[in-house]
């Protein structure tokens, strides 16, 4: 009888840094590899663009950095209720983890339990080994950690707001580079209806009529030069 072919060898965040010319060095007082970690934000391309030709697309942490800025301009009604300073803060930390996890997308098949897996031993390794020595200014590794899972769990009004605006800058980016490159992503608008809060779907609302106006004049276009 043949034996079960070898399963796929565990993810673990130590592998991935085996493979890493410069790891971060850890347990030190210094938040300084932290900051070099955060520079993989910068260089690791959101993946789901690339299957359409967009190779120099959006960074991680462009990513973030328009979220960060997109919880800030919440809509006075949904600003009273949320906690503002607290919604920046974790849209700049809720997607931390793909410094090493990288940007995993449906089309890689990694299920959402291993996804969550991984992405909370690298929040715990970053909280831990990489800041747990590090004295605290604003913002602790025990904080960060506190406000991925919080923002994971979905419980809060704020994580539901930083999530709804995750969703909005993605279709904010699929417009654009539909503008850009002439491309077909009609794949993301099922994005829009997963967006929860009345006020962050009013805002999606705008964005697919400017997304359905380009596609009339880009059709429009076509036939006058038929």
């Amino acid at each position: 009888m043949c034996s079960d072919a070898p399963s796929d060898p565990l993810w673990t965040t130590q592998s991935v840094l085996s493979t890493l010319p410069h790891p971060p060095e850890e347990n030190s007082a210094s938040p300084i590899p932290f900051f070099h970690l955060l520079e993989r934000l910068k260089t690791t391309k959101r993946e789901g663009w690339r299957r359409f030709g967009i190779s120099t697309g959006e960074s991680i942490s462009d990513h973030m950095y328009r979220m960060s800025i997109m919880t800030m301009l919440a809509p006075p009604a949904l600003a009273s209720r949320l906690n503002l300073p607290h919604c920046m803060k974790m849209a700049l930390i809720h997607d931390m983890a793909e410094s090493i996890v990288g940007d995993i997308t449906p089309v890689d098949k990694v299920n959402k339990t291993e996804k969550a897996r991984r992405e909370a031993e690298v929040m715990n390794y970053i909280a831990k080994n990489l800041l747990g020595s590090v004295p605290g200014g604003m913002l602790t590794g025990e904080e960060i950690l506190k406000v991925f899972n919080e923002y994971e769990a979905n419980e809060t009004l704020e994580a539901q707001f930083v999530h709804d605006v995750d969703k909005m800058e993605l279709l904010l980016q699929m417009l654009e580079y539909e503008r850009t490159h002439k491309v077909d992503l009609s794949e993301f608008c099922h994005v829009a209806g997963r967006i929860q809060l009345e006020e962050v779907k009013e805002w999606a609302a705008v964005v697919l009529k400017e997304r359905e106006a380009l596609w009339k004049g880009m059709a429009a276009n076509t036939n006058g030069t038929a």
